[in-house]
C-alpha cells in the first residue's frame, strides 16, 4: 500500500455539531411539550419525559464540548433555550404552587402590609383574598405560615407584581433573570478562555426547564446575582462582588457558604458590602418585628431539619451497628468542623495560600487562569453543603449547575440530574422511606463517579509529567 495515498482522518466541521444540536434540540423540545401534556393525561409519565429528556441533554452536552463549533452554534442554543421555556410559560405549574406566595406577596406590599405580618389566610387580608382568589386558592400552607422569602425576593416579587400580577408574569419574570445568568456565563467563559457555547450546560438543562421554565422558582433570581457575584469578582471588583453575593443571600439563604470561596485577603471592602445591604434590606421590613425571619422556625421543624430525619448521611450512618443512637449534634458538629476546614483552604485557594499542590492539582485539571482560581472552592462548598443536608427537591440543587458550565464536572452533574430524575419516579412519593432509598441509589451513584472522575483527573495530571520525567 502506497503510504502517500493514504489521507489524514478529517474532524467533523461545526455544520454536524449544528446538525446535532437541531435534532437533539427538536427532541427536547418534543419532550418538553410532552411535560405539558403529562400534567392533564398519563401517556409516558413524568420519569419518561424526566429520563428522556436526561439523555437528549447529555448528548446535547457531549457535543458542544467536544466537537468544533461556529458563529451559528451559540445563536442556536439561545434559541432553543428560549423555546424549551416559552414552552412551559403559559401552562400553569404542576410540580410546584410555590411561585403563587411569590406573586401574594407582592400583591399583599401593593396593599399597604409587610408581607411578614400575616399568614395568607388572615382575616386582616380578606379584601385580598377576595379581589386575588386567583392567588390565593393555591398558596400552599396558607392557613399557618408566614412567608419565607427575604428581603431582596419580597423586593423583585413587588416590582415584578408593580406590572401584573399574575402567575404567567412572575413565570417570565424568573426567565429573565435567567437571561441575566446566562449573559454574566458568556462573559465569565470568554474571560477564562473557554468557548461561549459551553453555556448550552446551563440553557438545556431538563432540571431548570421544568423547575425555572415550569414552575418558576425564585432560585432563578439568587442564580444570577451569583453569576454577576462571580464576574464581578473576576474584574476585581470587591463592592460589587459584595452586593451581588447579597443580594443572592437575601433571596435564598444558601449562597452565604460562597463567602470564603470569594474573599480575597486583607479586602475587607466585599463582606462589608455585603453586611451593609443585609442591614439595609432587613430595614426596610424592620416594622414586622421579629416575624422578618417568616416561616424559617417551622420549616425547620417541618423539614426535619432539628430532629435529624432531613439528614441522609447521618440516617445511613444510624443504620450502621453500634450507631443507631447517634446524636444528631455529633452529626452537625462534626459538619461544622469539615465545613470550616473547607472553607479555610477555599479562602486559601481565592487568595494563592492554598500551597503548589493543592491548588495546582484543580488549577491544572480545570485549566484555569490565575485570576480564576477561585471558582473550584465555590464549586466543592456549594456540592458539599448539598451532599451534607440532602435536600429533597430537584429546585434546591439548581444552584449548582451554573458552576457546572464554568468548571464542567460529571459528579455534580450526576448529582442534580440524578436527583431530578429519581423525584419524577416512585421514589419520589414523600414519604421518609421512599426518600431515604431514593438517597441510596442517588449517593451510591455519585460516590462511584466521585471515584471515577477523580481517579481520571489524578491520571491526567500525573502523565504530562511521567512524560517529561523519561524525557
Amino acid at each position: 500500500m502506497n503510504v502517500k495515498s493514504l489521507r489524514p482522518i478529517r474532524r467533523p466541521g461545526p455544520w454536524l455539531t449544528n446538525a446535532l444540536l437541531v435534532v437533539l434540540g427538536a427532541g427536547m423540545l418534543a419532550f418538553t411539550r410532552q411535560l405539558i401534556i403529562e400534567f392533564h393525561r398519563f401517556e409516558i409519565g413524568f420519569s419518561g419525559v424526566a429520563g428522556w429528556s436526561v439523555i437528549l441533554f447529555a448528548l446535547a452536552a457531549v457535543t458542544v464540548l467536544y466537537l468544533p463549533a461556529n458563529r451559528l452554534t451559540l445563536p442556536l442554543i439561545l434559541v432553543f433555550g428560549v423555546a424549551f421555556r416559552l414552552t412551559t410559560l403559559l401552562p400553569a405549574p404542576m410540580m410546584s404552587s410555590d411561585i403563587y406566595r411569590y406573586a401574594w406577596d407582592g400583591v399583599v406590599q401593593h396593599g399597604h402590609i409587610s408581607p411578614y405580618r400575616y399568614i395568607p389566610a388572615d382575616p386582616a387580608l380578606a379584601f385580598l383574598q377576595r379581589s386575588h382568589a386567583d392567588l390565593f386558592d393555591h398558596i400552599n400552607r396558607r392557613n399557618y405560615a408566614h412567608t419565607i422569602y427575604p428581603p431582596i425576593a419580597q423586593m423583585i416579587f413587588y416590582l415584578v407584581t408593580c406590572i401584573s400580577a399574575s402567575v404567567t408574569f412572575m413565570k417570565l419574570s424568573m426567565i429573565l433573570f435567567e437571561a441575566v445568568t446566562v449573559y454574566a456565563l458568556v462573559k465569565i467563559l470568554r474571560k477564562l478562555g473557554r468557548r461561549s457555547e459551553q453555556v448550552l450546560l446551563y440553557a438545556w438543562c431538563p432540571l431548570l426547564i421544568w423547575e425555572i421554565g415550569s414552575s418558576g422558582h425564585v432560585d432563578s433570581c439568587a442564580m444570577a446575582f451569583m453569576m454577576l457575584a462571580i464576574l464581578a469578582r473576576l474584574r476585581q471588583r470587591p463592592v460589587a462582588t459584595g452586593l451581588f453575593l447579597g443580594a443572592a443571600v437575601l433571596i435564598k439563604f444558601y449562597p452565604l457558604i460562597l463567602l470564603p470561596a470569594l474573599w480575597q485577603r486583607k479586602d475587607l471592602k466585599m463582606p462589608a458590602a455585603l453586611a451593609a445591604l443585609a442591614a439595609l434590606a432587613y430595614a426596610c421590613y424592620a416594622s414586622a418585628g421579629r416575624l422578618v425571619f417568616g416561616f424559617l422556625g417551622g420549616y425547620v421543624q417541618e423539614e426535619g431539619i432539628n430532629t435529624g430525619s432531613r439528614y441522609f448521611l447521618l440516617d445511613l450512618a444510624r443504620g450502621l451497628p453500634g450507631l443507631e443512637h447517634l446524636p444528631m449534634v455529633f452529626y452537625l458538629s462534626l459538619m461544622a468542623v469539615l465545613f470550616s476546614a473547607l472553607a479555610l483552604w477555599s479562602w486559601r485557594m481565592a487568595t494563592g495560600e492554598a500551597g503548589s499542590s493543592g491548588a495546582g492539582f484543580w488549577v491544572r485539571t480545570f485549566h484555569l487562569p490565575p485570576q480564576a482560581q477561585f471558582l473550584p472552592g465555590v464549586l466543592f462548598l456549594s456540592f458539599a453543603m448539598m451532599l451534607a443536608f440532602s435536600p429533597h427537591y430537584p429546585w434546591y440543587v439548581a444552584w449548582l449547575l451554573p458552576f457546572c458550565v464554568l468548571l464542567p464536572n460529571l459528579s455534580v452533574f450526576s448529582y442534580a440530574l440524578g436527583l431530578f430524575y429519581l423525584s419524577a419516579t416512585a421514589l419520589g412519593a414523600g414519604t421518609l422511606l421512599s426518600q431515604y432509598r431514593l438517597n441510596c441509589v442517588l449517593y451510591g451513584g455519585v460516590t462511584l463517579v466521585v471515584l471515577a472522575e477523580l481517579a481520571f483527573r489524578i491520571w491526567r495530571y500525573r502523565r504530562p509529567r511521567s512524560f517529561e520525567a523519561i524525557a
